[in-house]
């Protein structure tokens, strides 16, 4: 009866030891799964719901050291009112891993408006800490991407607070965004820059990377058709003073035009402005016809594509639709001089 006791017993403690175990094995899951999931979800396709009542902070994973190879993790913050905006400030240690061509294509941190899925703006590098954001609505979304090659530290923490719309300040017409200027002040003031990437970086400065690399895109469209036909040999003329009264004369030559004048549309902006065309000009002095005027008029033009930068504003919200298009203009191949009132063959 003894040795039965003794038994029973030593089977209650083997159990009372398998159940810990296995309790400690199921805790310790779950304590892991926790901890991967603090920082965001691996599915680009799903997110991390953050409800936003007062301040906070998300950040890369092992922030401010190393972060994590072959990760993306998505966040979006909530607040519990509808009627705010969320701030988004960067923490001074801020460092990914580099552009390249000044485009983050790797490891980067952006930020989504998901009102209407505009990027605000996307970062990597160490150069510089990106500025503030705010949402225009209650809710805002953060992306964070690295690829599996070169890892950098310290990564990225973003603090994150309520404002209260009424409270912002107010933009002063000498400061309001490109998007907001009225079409023709926004039209002087696009012709004023000299590359393309300074005219991005005016429009965007947050995200002007970004532009960059989609207008350059392949998409499902024909390539542009922007080509320049071949000019039409001339036969050299031996007498000089012949030849300089011709250059003078009636003549196809280079004319700067603006492109919204000769297509009449006012409703969207080009860069650049205005393109050289060739166009009929000078005098008609040695006109060979029997008339009291002669003028100068074109008696061969042909169409050509110029490949240039749309911009047009977006339906319904702020912002700035921006594409290549072509842009056909008439040129100018051959001159005649006709009795004013009569037109080229």
């Amino acid at each position: 009866m003894l040795l039965f006791g003794l038994l029973l017993l030593t089977s209650a403690l083997a159990g009372q030891r398998h159940g810990t175990q296995a309790e400690s094995n199921l805790s310790s899951k779950f304590q892991y799964s926790s901890n991967k999931e603090q920082n965001g979800v691996q599915d680009p396709q799903h997110e991390r719901i953050i409800t936003v009542s007062t301040n906070g902070s998300i950040h890369s994973p092992r922030f401010p050291h190393t972060y994590p190879r072959n990760m993306v993790l998505v966040w979006r913050l909530v607040a519990v009112e509808e009627n705010v905006w969320i701030q988004l400030t960067f923490d001074e240690r801020f460092g990914l891993e580099d552009p390249e061509d000044d485009i983050c294509k790797y490891d980067f941190v952006e930020v989504e408006e998901p009102s209407d899925g505009t990027i605000l703006g996307r970062w990597c590098g160490s150069g510089t800490v990106p500025g503030k954001q705010i949402s225009k609505g209650n809710q805002i979304r953060i992306r964070f991407v690295s690829d599996e090659y070169f890892p950098s530290e310290p990564g990225f923490c973003i603090h994150y607070n309520i404002v209260m719309p009424q409270f912002t300040e107010a933009a002063s017409p000498s400061v309001l965004p490109p998007s907001a200027l009225p079409l023709d002040l926004l039209n002087n003031a696009v012709t004023a820059f000299s590359t393309l990437e300074d005219l991005i970086r005016y429009l965007e400065p947050d995200r002007w990377q970004l532009d960059l690399e989609d207008l350059y895109r392949p998409t499902w469209q024909l390539l542009g058709k922007a080509f320049v036909f071949g000019r039409k040999s001339r036969v050299v003329d031996l007498n000089l003073l012949k030849e300089e009264v011709r250059l003078y004369s009636c003549t196809p030559r280079n004319f700067s035009v603006s492109i919204r004048e000769e297509l009449k549309r006012t409703d969207t902006i080009f860069w650049p402005g205005c393109l050289l065309v060739k166009r009929c000009g000078g005098n008609c002095a040695c006109c060979l016809h029997n008339c009291n005027e002669c003028q100068c008029v074109p008696s061969k033009v042909t169409k050509k594509y110029h490949e240039v930068l749309q911009l047009r504003p977006k339906s319904g919200v702020r912002g700035l639709h921006k594409s290549l298009t072509d842009v056909a203009l008439e040129h100018h191949e051959e001159c005649d001089c006709v009795c004013r009132g009569h037109t080229g063959g």
